[in-house]
């Protein structure tokens, strides 16, 4: 059984921060952050993850003309939850409707979409459900230290969403992995260790990664893992129309693409306008590149992301 996108959505927050106006609470400048980053603005809102999720969820289901009751599993890959519990999965599902799915949450950091959508597809090939809802959401505002510029200026809100649906075909292969021997390199404790044996009080925990490690490990398992991606395949690489990219760092993406030696016009951004969103960027520049009528029927689409724990993934999708 294979995996046909039916619908995409997406949503950010109305409020939009630029780099000049984050040079007014932190020590920075527009030129330092574009220049490293390729981010000139990011959105950031004052309303919880499970809102953002639901009204991306919402203009995919539009879309593609499924209803909520025909459902039968919501996915949503975050690690900005409003809740312990009950999952953000659990509260979209509330919001609309979808009184047939199951619905849980995926934590996978930055890769949490490619994770969900691929917990998706290996539900589909084993026959269990037929239609599904997969959303990235994160709202990494209230994570980071706003006055701490080597993070603050990277990250934005945001929420992207498909609406997939099993149909008969042979299924592409996926590609997913993770290295706990390195989840230091980036680290948001949910809050500390403390109770009333420390007699302290718990407190939230902020976000630190170190950069150039993160740089490293991205511009080397993205192309690897794309290349195992496409072997397992058997497809070439020139069959590939766009490769969309977990929008981290215009340096990251274009870095990869010389790696593989090619063009950097296969490899879209939307960093500029939206900032490092997590679990959301590959949803969200791909409900885009649909709603541009920039992807046409049959064309084929690597996803890869990659982000904390430390762990990385990829999928092959043809439109």
């Amino acid at each position: 059984m294979t995996m046909r996108i039916l619908g995409t959505g997406s949503y950010v927050p109305e409020r939009i921060v630029t780099n000049d106006d984050l040079a007014q609470i932190v020590e920075t400048s527009d030129e330092w952050i574009s220049t490293r980053t390729g981010i000139h603005e990011r959105r950031i809102s004052q309303g919880g993850t499970s809102r953002l999720a639901a009204e991306a969820a919402r203009r995919a289901l539009e879309q593609s003309g499924v209803k909520p009751e025909e459902l039968d599993l919501i996915l949503l890959g975050t690690s900005t939850p409003d809740n312990c519990f009950p999952s953000g999965a659990c509260e979209v599902q509330g919001a609309l409707g979808a009184v047939n799915a199951v619905a849980y949450d995926i934590s996978a950091a930055c890769s949490g979409f490619i994770f969900a959508l691929n917990t998706a597809q290996a539900f589909f090939q084993a026959g269990i459900y037929r239609t599904a809802l997969v959303i990235g959401c994160d709202v990494l505002s209230k994570i980071v230290d706003w006055e701490d510029r080597s993070t603050c200026v990277l990250f934005g809100d945001g929420a992207g969403a498909v609406v997939v649906r099993r149909e008969e075909g042979p299924a592409f292969q996926m590609v997913m992995g993770s290295d706990g021997g390195r989840a230091a390199s980036m680290v948001c404790p949910s809050r500390t260790n403390d109770n009333f044996l420390t007699g302290r009080k718990p407190e939230v925990g902020y976000t630190s990664m170190e950069g150039q490690e993160i740089f490293r490990f991205a511009v080397k398992k993205v192309p690897e893992c794309a290349e195992e991606l496409l072997e397992k395949n058997g497809v070439d690489r020139e069959e590939i129309k766009y490769f969309v990219l977990h929008q981290a760092n215009y340096r990251i993406v274009e870095a990869i693409a010389k790696r593989m030696k090619l063009p950097i016009d296969r490899f879209p951004m939307n960093i500029e306008r939206y900032g490092n969103t997590s679990g959301a960027t590959i949803p969200i520049l791909l409900d885009e590149l649909n709603r541009e009528g920039r992807l046409n029927r049959g064309d084929k689409i690597v996803l890869a992301g990659f982000g904390a724990g430390l762990t990385w993934g990829a999928s092959l999708l043809e439109w």
